[in-house]
């Protein structure tokens, strides 16, 4: 059997973007098999009854700060977006509705575009920017991410995520073993590679 890492995030999520950046430079090889599962990370919380850090003001700085140092240690391009949160629904619905050769190129440039360029990616003129860049057809984009039977797939995943004992993003499983945090990734590419 093979090996995976099933990597769950959301774009929201700034640990999200360094844990995807840090497994960037280990995989410059593609020699890691990663499963990206998209979640909505607030239909998380509440199904679990988490209040995120976001809406907790000593939590908020401490984050911010955090992921500044983490951001700086690893050498990733990292600013912290001014329209924290946001909601990324239509984003995580356009990333199941992407072809396979689409996804990756879509993935790059949603977290650099949020993470990196300080852009609100909740915003349509931001979308169709990014879809322009990673060459997605916007009609058929809109309609999809519309669509009751996408709406309900992502709804399925965050729920399965939540049956799975997970509760924030990024979450790594590997071995069906429980790595929470971008600061966990280094234990789930050890049990990958055990």
């Amino acid at each position: 059997m093979t090996k995976v890492i099933d990597f769950y995030f959301d774009f929201i999520s700034p640990y999200s973007y360094l844990a995807y950046r840090k497994l960037e430079n280990l995989n410059k090889e593609n020699k890691i098999n990663i499963i990206y599962k998209p979640i909505l990370l607030g239909g998380l919380h509440k199904l679990g009854e988490i209040t995120a850090p976001a809406f907790n003001k000593r939590k908020m700085k401490n984050m911010k700060n955090d992921c500044e140092l983490i951001a700086k240690k690893n050498n990733i391009e990292f600013k912290w977006n001014i329209k924290f949160p946001i909601n990324s629904l239509y984003l995580m619905r356009g990333y199941l509705v992407l072809e396979k050769e689409f996804k990756s190129k879509f993935f790059d440039i949603c977290f650099d575009a949020y993470w990196k360029n300080n852009i609100d990616i909740s915003q349509d003129e931001s979308l169709i920017q990014i879809l322009d860049k990673a060459e997605v057809e916007k009609e058929n984009f809109f309609k999809l991410i519309n669509d009751q039977k996408i709406k309900d797939q992502l709804k399925k995943l965050t729920n399965q995520a939540f049956e799975k004992d997970i509760f924030g993003a990024p979450t790594f499983i590997v071995n069906n073993k429980i790595f929470w945090g971008q600061d966990r990734l280094e234990y789930a590419l050890d049990e990958y590679n055990s």
